[in-house]
């Protein structure tokens, strides 16, 4: 029965998404061994190194329902790898003793690696193009509320004033910044794996090099320069880069979340009848993508200390580092494709409240522009005289409970250099967002600019089967 999250019949497109999931499905892995071991038994053909009637006949036998899964659980359990049970399985389906050329110069980590590479290149197309439609709705809220005046929190406390669209652009900024991530190491992580034992591919003499090209060719993955069998780096880079995505998206669900406390309710979720309901408070309505997006992230962020930690290899063909790999990478792109699916919900579906803002903005009569005003004083005081004379007036006005303004006009120091049509303008929140509207057009320009959701394959061998 299943046990995990993941797994689960009823919580499993809660934490992650069914395409993702199929990705890092046993179906779905078993299939890209065979895929795998047909490509390569094809392009060894080619080359001279087995026969062609082998290839021919090691690829007709290259649908997973052929295979006694059964069979290859229990051969694994005892073996402790499932490649050698399929290669044993499709060897014995092949004709003609043609089977003993299954596998031909290759080792269980290339199937496995090169299997891992292509389930990340899929992977990464749906991770950019649920980045790209989080991205469009980010743009969306950043062009909208350009101007939308709130007020800014510095540890949960007024700072002052910003816009909405501001921070929504901040957002849309990382999420770009995700996208230029993957775009930079998809070429460095989607790379095969063809070494044989110790990744010298001593195994198939002076035609190693030539059938490790043409197999990545073949499946539409870069060459490495050298075997990577307990070199890890390329794992723990993707790992890394999941991390920052769900950090990037766990930031927006954490100010949602504060966002939607009753006290401020500047924001929301989308409603829906019965969404984030409670058990027991007929009231209440909970945020429900952004707290799974939070409960997620720190599970991701140490998933990729795990596969940080896997880098420390012993030697040429590791024992355990690598095999932690098969428990984390999986559940690791499951999360973030959760993660994404929740952030695209909450960013499509974002409710806001200008009005509120505009209250909110007001609660401190007019303390939220004590900057403004002090940097107003400032070139005929001196910086140091004007803050030190708002901060008085400051808690002045917050003892007694009246506005900033109304103390200003009555401080001869203050009138002394500001009339009141300028200490109004100065304590107005709406007129002090400084260039917030330059930078959120010019994050817009950069959205504008950025390219549709990428295909990560590389060009394949003409007439090759799909891997």
């Amino acid at each position: 029965m299943p046990a995990s999250a993941l797994d689960s019949m009823i919580l499993r497109d809660v934490v992650a998404t069914g395409p993702m999931r199929r990705l890092f499905s046993d179906e779905h892995r078993l299939q890209l061994y065979l895929d795998i071991e047909a490509a390569l038994a094809r392009v060894q053909a080619r080359l001279g190194v087995i026969p062609p009637a082998a290839a021919d006949e090691i690829a007709r036998h290259g649908a997973l329902d052929e295979f006694d899964l059964d069979r290859l659980k229990r051969d694994t359990e005892r073996i402790g790898a499932p490649v050698q049970p399929v290669v044993a399985q499709l060897g014995a389906l092949c004709r003609d003793d043609l089977g003993q050329w299954v596998h031909y110069g290759a080792t269980t980590q290339d199937i496995m690696d090169t299997a891992t590479a292509l389930q990340m290149r899929d992977a990464f197309a749906l991770i950019d193009a649920d980045l790209v439609a989080i991205a469009e709705s980010l743009a969306d809220l950043a062009r909208t509320h350009r101007d939308t005046p709130m007020a800014a929190r510095s540890q949960l406390q007024h700072a002052v004033p910003t816009t909405f669209g501001f921070k929504m652009a901040g957002v849309l900024a990382a999420v770009l910044r995700d996208r230029d991530r993957l775009a930079a190491l998809a070429p460095r992580v989607l790379v095969g794996q063809l070494g044989g034992a110790v990744g010298t591919l001593a195994s198939l003499g002076d035609e190693g090099p030539a059938v490790q090209a043409a197999l990545m060719a073949e499946l539409g993955l870069g060459v490495p320069e050298i075997a990577w069998h307990t070199a890890r780096d390329r794992i723990a880079e993707t790992g890394g880069f999941l991390a920052l995505v769900a950090g990037t998206c766990g930031k927006l669900a954490r100010d949602v979340t504060l966002l939607m406390q009753t006290e401020v309710a500047e924001a929301s979720e989308a409603a829906a009848p019965g969404r984030g309901s409670s058990s027991t408070m007929p009231q209440k309505r909970n945020p429900v993508s952004s707290v799974l997006v939070l409960a997620a992230v720190p599970v991701v962020r140490q998933l990729a200390a795990v596969l940080a930690e896997a880098m420390i290899a012993d030697h040429e063909r590791t024992s355990g580092a690598w095999q932690s790999e098969w428990i984390v990478v999986p559940e690791i792109f499951c999360l973030a494709a959760g993660v994404l699916a929740h952030t695209r919900a909450l960013t499509a579906g974002l409710t806001v409240d200008p009005a509120r803002m505009r209250a909110n903005l007001d609660i401190t009569g007019g303390l939220i522009n004590a900057e403004a005003v002090a940097m107003g004083l400032a070139p005929t005081l001196g910086r140091a005289e004007a803050h030190h004379l708002v901060a008085t007036l400051s808690r002045a006005a917050s003892a007694r409970g009246r506005p900033l303004a109304e103390l200003l006009m009555a401080d001869e120091t203050v009138t002394a250099q500001l009339d009141r049509e300028t200490v109004e303008r100065l304590c107005d929140p709406a007129a002090y967002t400084g260039a917030a509207g330059v930078m959120v057009d010019r994050v817009l320009a950069l959205h504008a600019a950025a390219p549709p959701p990428r295909a990560f394959a590389l060009p394949r061998s003409p007439g090759a089967p799909p891997a």
